[in-house]
This record gives structure tokens, sequence and C-alpha cells, in this order.
């Protein structure tokens, strides 16, 4: 079976500047079928709308908007498309090293260089500081590059001083390129974004990266802090909340467009992972349908 790996982003600097600033308008970086990496280090905020976020063994469903630090080679996919509902999707690169190699290694880069070495599990961050930052991360679109770069490690400071912050993925997870590891995590990740709709039989996933059953599910609750099981079911799970927010279908559809065979089952699945049912989190989000 062939298996798609995530592809090398290349990312070239913003003119007349040590990193990229890109400002998206709305539906114009369409990119969350992508899968892929770069050695840059992402911020990523989306004005408001809603839509699916995966990052590394990381998958949930986001709203009224996302603030996002990925780490480097962190593979990911795109977090916006026709239905999201954004009006803006402002994306930063920096490379680690991107003022040097020594100079974060400042006592005064301190809290900056601790974010951004907590970025290599992805963090996801809300409240106060995701509408703060993100009016500051929008501003920058107009100031010259000193002034942005000033209010780029502003924020990467305020970052680390927030305690509105989810870290996505287990502590120590990440992806070195060219390694046994990235090659097994790329087939799982694939293979699981292409059949969650299906039954999928861990056997047959383990056989796919050439590991007994056994060994494959400790591997993975290793390598993501999560049993194979119940990273499938989350992925199904954020699905069916995605279509509960932007497809005017039946629960009974959304149950098993989203890979479940049973509804009571999907039911009870939905209630415990977001604290809502179906009909409630519908409603919650009602405003999101077209």
């Amino acid at each position: 079976m062939k298996t798609i790996s995530p592809a090398l982003e290349v990312i070239s600097n913003s003119y007349g500047s040590s990193f990229t600033y890109i400002k998206h308008a709305e539906k114009t970086n369409i990119k969350s079928h992508v899968w892929h990496y770069h050695p840059e280090i992402e911020l990523v905020y989306i004005n408001g709308g809603a839509g699916k976020r995966q990052i590394g063994s990381h998958v949930s469903y986001y709203t009224n908007g996302s603030l996002i630090l990925i780490g480097s080679n962190l593979p990911h996919c795109g977090f916006t498309n026709e239905q999201t509902g954004n009006t803006t999707e402002t994306v930063i690169h920096i490379k680690p090293e991107f003022l040097g190699n020594d100079f974060f290694s400042a006592p005064e880069m301190k809290k900056v260089q601790n974010i951004l070495s907590q970025a290599k599990g992805g963090i996801a961050f809300g409240g106060e500081t995701k509408k703060k930052l993100g009016k500051k991360i929008e501003m920058m679109e107009d100031q010259l590059p000193f002034e942005r770069l000033l209010t780029l490690l502003s924020i990467l400071n305020e970052l680390d001083a927030s305690e509105d912050y989810t870290v996505l993925n287990a502590d120590g997870f990440s992806l070195e390129l060219q390694t046994q590891d990235n090659d097994r995590i790329n087939v799982i990740f694939n293979y699981v974004k292409d059949h969650f709709q299906e039954s999928i039989a861990i056997d047959e996933v383990s056989s796919l990266v050439s590991m007994t059953t056994p060994s494959f599910c400790r591997y993975f609750k290793k390598i993501s802090n999560k049993t194979f099981t119940e990273f499938v079911n989350e992925y199904r799970l954020v699905h069916a909340s995605k279509l509960l927010a932007e497809k005017p279908i039946s629960i009974n559809e959304v149950c098993y467009e989203s890979g479940f065979n049973n509804f009571s089952h999907f039911s009870k699945s939905f209630k415990q992972y977001t604290g809502k049912s179906a009909s409630q989190y519908r409603h919650e989000h009602k405003i999101i349908i077209s």
C-alpha cells in the first residue's frame, strides 16, 4: 500500500526581514488536507471561524479562531478551508537560529527561549491571550521590518507569560527528520486520515509498519501518550464535531460519516469527549452552519 509522508514546505523570508510574515484573506490559504512540515517554527493566528487542528498526534476542533505555536519539524495539516468562516489567517515562520545561534542565550531572552522550547509539542493559546496577541500579530502587517521584529519578540515573551494554553502533544513528542520513527508515524497518521471512516484493524496498521501488534501498541502509546484506539476515536469525534458545526445533516448521518457504526456508542463517546450531547453541541454552534 502506498503511503504519503508529510511534504517538506520550503519557506522564504519576507523581503527585508529575517523571518516570514504572511496575512491571508478568507479562503486563500486552503491547506487543511496537506500534511507537511518545515524546520521553521510557526506562529498562526486564525481570526474567527472554526475548523480542525491536526498537529503531530493531536487532533481537535477549534471555535472562535485559534492561536497556535508549532515547533520545528512538527508535522501538521493546514487549519482553514472553505467552511472555516475565518476573516483572516496570519502565519509567521521563524528559523530557530533566525537571529544568530547565541541570541536566545542572552538573559533577556530567557522567556522567549522557553516558549520556543515548549513549542516542540505544539501549543494552543486561548482566552485573552488569543484575543490580545492576535490583534498584535495582525498589526504587524503595517509595521516596518525593525518594528515588526520588536513586536514579534514582544509577542513571544508574552506567550511565555500566558497561563491560558494547552500543550498539544505528549512531553518529548517531536518528529526528527530521516528517522525510523518519522517514517512509522507518517504511515500511521496518513492511514488514519485516509481510513477513519472505515473499520480500522490494529493488526493491519501494525503490519504496515512491520511490527507485531503488541509491539505496535506499546510503541504508539510511548510516542503519543495515548493508545491507538484512543487516537482513532479522537480523530472520529473531532470530525463529528466539525460535521455538527458545519453541515446541516442529521446526527445519525454524522455518526456514520465519522466512522462510528453504532449510534449509542457514538452518543456516549461524544458526550464523554465534549461534555455535551451531539444535539447540545450543534445548538451551541448552529451559527457556524451555512
